[in-house]
């Protein structure tokens, strides 16, 4: 999967100001960003902020090694009154 979006807390506050986050292939580029999303929801994007993360191991309770893999988070800002359903959130009783 090229594109993955990112449902937590913070980032369903940030969707209400019109900022989406998503984890990308950390071999697209901006360009490739904005027409996926573009295509794959039907908005227009206004700009991209991308973040990579850095790989690495890491040592969990056993003291065995972990690796992490290297990723690309990206912060995506719509046009004006554009939304993307996905990072709606419906209220319950």
């Amino acid at each position: 999967m090229r594109i993955k979006p990112i449902l937590t807390e913070k980032s369903l506050n940030l969707a209400k100001a019109g900022r989406y986050s998503f984890w990308v292939d950390k071999d697209l580029i901006k360009p490739q960003i904005r027409k996926v999303i573009e295509t794959l929801f039907g908005v227009h994007v206004t700009s991209i902020k991308t973040i990579n993360y850095k790989g690495g191991t890491k040592t969990n309770l056993r003291r065995m090694k972990i690796k992490i893999a290297a990723r690309k988070k990206t912060m995506v800002t719509l046009k004006e009154g554009e939304k993307i359903d996905l990072f709606e959130v419906k209220k319950g009783k």
